[in-house]
């Protein structure tokens, strides 16, 4: 019984995690428990259990006599979080330029095909997994493994705003050309292009999120 519970909060975690990240659900909104375990054929426990492990992870907010609401995206959070990773991953991007093994640049050029395709297809999701990727590859490649593991970490902070950001059509175009002009520039060995490609790209996200801050002001807080 206890496992049967378990799995079914696990079940209900995952989807309400998945709507929150992709914004089905949005930042204010309030979790209606009732619909969820109607929707989802569960009882109040299970949906209970995966709202109080969101709440853990700051993507929910529980006020008690008021209900749950999916917690706002701190501004402040997300521009140093920005920060941090771009001084980390303009660096990664110049080494890759001057030590990248030929096993990692067959992975960025598999990556920017299957990128092309999910471009083409219109598919944000697949290419959003992708974008992932791509910037994993530079970190396991080079055996950086302690870079990838904060990045990791900044990544998972930042999901909601980069899922966010690469709705607006067009917008996963301009990223796998960011991404095509970055891996020219490692392919070149110039790490000073490289590192300057990066940068470009990066601030590009924090210009976009900073324009989109303040066209939703309702969805972040300070």
């Amino acid at each position: 019984m206890g496992e049967r519970v378990s799995s079914k909060a696990n079940h209900v975690y995952g989807e309400l995690k998945e709507a929150i990240l992709t914004g089905a659900l949005e930042p204010g909104q309030p979790i209606d428990k009732l619909a969820l375990c109607e929707r989802l054929g569960v009882s109040r426990f299970p949906v209970s259990a995966a709202v109080s492990r969101l709440a853990f992870e700051r993507l929910v907010v529980i006020e008690p006599q008021h209900g749950s609401f999916v917690s706002r995206i701190s501004v402040e959070d997300v521009r140093e979080r920005l920060f941090i990773r771009r001084a980390l991953e303009c660096e990664i991007a110049a080494e890759a330029a001057l030590r990248l093994p030929r096993e990692g640049h067959a992975a960025l050029a598999a990556n920017l095909g299957r990128g092309r395709e999910a471009v083409d297809a219109g598919d944000r999701q697949r290419f959003y997994q992708l974008d992932v990727e791509f910037h994993q590859i530079l970190t396991s490649h080079l055996r950086l493994k302690h870079s990838g593991e904060i990045l990791d970490g900044l990544r998972a902070h930042l999901e909601r705003v980069r899922r966010l950001l690469m709705a607006p059509a067009g917008r996963i175009r301009v990223t796998l050309n960011d991404h095509t002009r970055i891996v020219a520039a490692m392919e070149a060995g110039n790490a000073a292009l490289a590192r300057r490609e990066m940068a470009d790209h990066l601030a590009g996200t924090a210009e976009q999120f900073e324009t989109f801050a303040r066209e939703r002001p309702e969805l972040f807080s300070a």
